[in-house]
């Protein structure tokens, strides 16, 4: 009986475990992280209809020029969450535009500096040809599609604050780092495997307990 106690405490212990675990990795993905679906075309070619993007949540100061984000303006939107890269923080100053309209030639000049977009459709830096001159009002965002001449971004709204939204709208950073959201599943997953065997051991266990015992006679009953 004592071996058995012993085999039920142990079996309670691993199951305490796999709970802790499971909790914990479950509330680090759900508070941590967030998996989207791309609705529109204007993030194309970094991002096509469809896709679907592990988005990082961060706070509003953790917020940098360059990053993709996801970020919430219902006044715009209908509600919709949207996907695009942050141009100007507060403070910066965005001009549109140096070089020829629509063509690879085209910049976005930023604190008197054109920039080099890598990442935006056929080179275009805006090819809407409506120029603007924002300065981002601090705790302020302009932010930008990368499929500039097919995108309703800041530029669109230019006349709400310069086309800006507040940094605490975004939700979080796109990031194509998946090392830490696979090793929270992979915990998740062995803490259910955990409670799942301390499940087990203690039906077998109690099962065993219930079970009569039974008199092995290695001789005749009338010797």
């Amino acid at each position: 009986m004592d071996g058995m106690r012993r085999v039920m405490v142990a079996a309670w212990l691993v199951g305490l475990v796999g709970v802790a675990l499971a909790a914990t990795s479950l509330v680090s993905l759900r508070e941590g992280y967030k998996l989207v679906s791309v609705r529109g075309e204007s993030m194309r070619p970094t991002y096509d209809i469809g896709d679907s993007v592990l988005v990082e949540r961060i706070g509003a100061d953790e917020v940098r020029r360059g990053d993709v984000v996801l970020y919430e303006a219902p006044d715009r939107y209908r509600g919709a969450d949207v996907v695009q890269r942050v141009i100007g923080v507060g403070g910066d100053r965005v001009v549109c535009c140096v070089g020829a309209a629509g063509t690879g030639a085209e910049r976005i000049v930023r604190n008197g500096k054109p920039l080099v977009e890598p990442y935006v459709r056929d080179g275009v830096g805006d090819g809407l040809r409506q120029p603007y001159d924002v300065l981002v009002p601090p705790g302020r965002l302009f932010l930008l599609g990368d499929h500039r001449m097919n995108a309703r971004d800041s530029r669109a709204f230019v006349s709400d604050h310069g086309g800006t939204v507040p940094a605490g709208a975004v939700v979080g950073r796109v990031t194509g780092d998946y090392a830490v959201p696979v090793l929270l599943a992979l915990l998740l997953l062995l803490g259910l495997a955990l409670l799942l065997g301390a499940a087990l051991i203690a039906i077998g266990a109690r099962t065993v307990r219930r079970r009569p015992s039974v008199l092995t006679r290695w001789w005749p009953e009338h010797l």
